[in-house]
């Protein structure tokens, strides 16, 4: 096999059933220069699980948003949100992995979608296109989120160890973008040391827990079992309706229990793809659901004063109760930084995931200049151009911090709302194929007799989720406050219904036959 940039024959890769994985001719694929090679097969399920835990993060991620759940609903909205939300969660996951071990591939969401969707209803194509453009979008908005937070919270922490500080907008920006640059060069140089980088995850992951929920233990001051338990908080927000207020201060679990998907884009390079994505997905959800519980629980039994948190100078709420738990600076910076380092190795996990899926995209001539962004570099052996891609558009959408962070948050936002979008899609039509007596065989994972009941539960729960994530989080509405997800999700589905009548019809073709639909 010749491995130069003139001449880059298809990869061909034997995987873990000895079945030969080969992309499919006449799918929209120009083959152009690296553009049809496949990717390494080498993450085994160890690191898939591992690689699950990471791009979660939920509760490391429950640190980050725990004000939002304190402002609107408190600690009931808290808890048994986040019961709600791992159950609503955990039927996603399953309905998603029973279609990955039938068809798993990098597209995942918006190649299901073409391949489920009813005939006579526009195209399948059209649907998958639309798809196509809302899981991108939606992935691309969740790596800017996790570098802005990133970011943030390094602010928060030099404003704590240094009063004089002054903290300015671009700065958050200025670290954003070194957050992006190392994450960045890591995917391009560390792909090798991936497996290594999720298993480190992984571990750091249960062990900062371990010794955060001690420390709390041990040097904080408990609250009662009445106050984590039945304990609300309202009027805090401005809105008046009390069941309002609790369904907005749930989505503070529920958008930290998405992007579990991460794992499906990742189908071309794991190891007997149809039995590990979907049990690295289902585990993922259940293990970071039971965690983040527990860290709940203890900011809650810890918590202190609950407005002196939620007040704190430094926008995190969690470090004004690191502070007052450890008496110290040096152990609220080190617990601090406990939810840091994991949300990074988050990112990079979260840049390989969505990095594949827009290479799949590509190739699927879903993305203007396709065949540019299709690439795959012959020696490191990855999508370097969709990386790229992805990168430029995150560091763009830093920018928007400058002059307006609700802008900013909205996009974050639009990221949830664009996952459960991709969610209920494929699931409903696969739905409605089973009800038909129309579905494909089966995989190794099969939901057997309680599929269609899992599978309505979880179209519920995503409808659920889609109402309420645009709502301000408090009101009146101002221009800084404003929940612009909403408009700016109209605003992607415009943009796709544009590229899908100007060129989008003709130059994106998805197979339909569910024994073609490889990767």
């Amino acid at each position: 096999m010749v491995l130069d940039d003139k001449n880059i024959e298809l990869s061909v890769h034997e995987g873990a059933s000895g079945t030969t994985d080969e992309i499919p001719r006449g799918t929209g694929h120009s083959g152009s220069v690296g553009q049809n090679r496949e990717l390494d097969r080498y993450i085994t399920l160890k690191p898939a699980v591992a690689f699950g835990l990471t791009v979660l993060s939920t509760w490391e991620g429950i640190g980050i948003t725990f004000g939002a759940g304190l402002l609107n609903g408190g600690a009931t909205s808290l808890v048994y949100g986040l019961i709600m939300a791992t159950i609503g969660s955990l039927s996603i996951a399953l309905s998603l992995g029973e279609m990955a071990s039938i068809t798993p591939v990098v597209g995942a969401q918006y190649r299901w979608s073409g391949l489920y969707a009813p005939r006579g209803i526009m195209t399948p194509a059209f649907w998958s296109l639309i798809q196509g453009w809302l899981t991108t979008f939606a992935w691309i908005a969740l790596c800017a989120g996790g570098s802005y937070v990133n970011a943030s919270m390094t602010q928060g922490l030099i404003g704590l160890n240094n009063p004089t500080y002054i903290p300015k907008l671009w700065h958050v920006t200025l670290l954003m973008w070194a957050f992006i640059t190392v994450t960045v060069i890591l995917n391009l140089y560390a792909r090798k040391v991936l497996v290594v980088i999720e298993m480190f995850g992984g571990i750091v992951h249960f062990a900062f827990f371990i010794a955060t929920v001690v420390t709390l233990a041990v040097m904080g001051t408990p609250s009662s079992a009445e106050y984590v338990f039945t304990s609300s908080s309202y009027g805090l927000s401005g809105w008046e309706n009390q069941g309002v207020q609790w369904c907005i201060g749930l989505l503070t679990s529920t958008s930290l229990l998405t992007g579990f998907d991460g794992v499906l884009h990742l189908s071309n390079e794991m190891k007997d793809a149809p039995k590990k994505v979907p049990t690295s997905m289902a585990l993922g959800v259940v293990i970071n659901g039971f965690l983040a519980f527990g860290f709940i629980l203890t900011l809650l039994f810890f918590i202190g004063d609950p407005m002196e948190a939620l007040l704190s100078p430094t926008g995190y709420p969690v470090i004004q109760i690191y502070l007052n738990a450890t008496g110290s600076l040096a152990g609220a910076t080190t617990l601090t930084c406990f939810i840091i380092v994991p949300a990074v190795i988050c990112n990079f996990s979260v840049y390989a995931s969505v990095t594949r899926l827009v290479w799949a995209f590509a190739r699927d001539n879903g993305l203007p200049f396709s065949s540019y962004f299709a690439y795959v570099h012959p020696t490191l052996r990855m999508p370097t151009r969709a990386l790229g891609l992805v990168a430029s558009i995150c560091a763009l959408i830093g920018l928007i911090t400058i002059g307006n962070t609700s802008a900013f948050f909205a996009v974050i936002s639009l990221g949830a709302i664009a996952l459960y979008i991709s969610y209920i899609v494929p699931i409903l039509l696969f739905l409605i194929r089973k009800l038909q007596g129309e579905h494909p065989h089966y995989g190794p994972f099969s939901l057997g007799k309680f599929g269609i009941a899992i599978n309505i539960y979880a179209v519920v729960w995503c409808l659920f989720c889609i109402v309420w994530l645009p709502f301000p989080a408090m009101v009146p509405v101002t221009a800084k406050n404003f929940n612009y997800a909403g408009p700016i999700m109209l605003f992607v589905i415009f943009l796709a219904l544009c590229d899908w009548f100007i060129s989008g019809h003709k130059r994106f073709v998805v197979p339909t036959d569910p024994d073609k639909v490889q990767d």
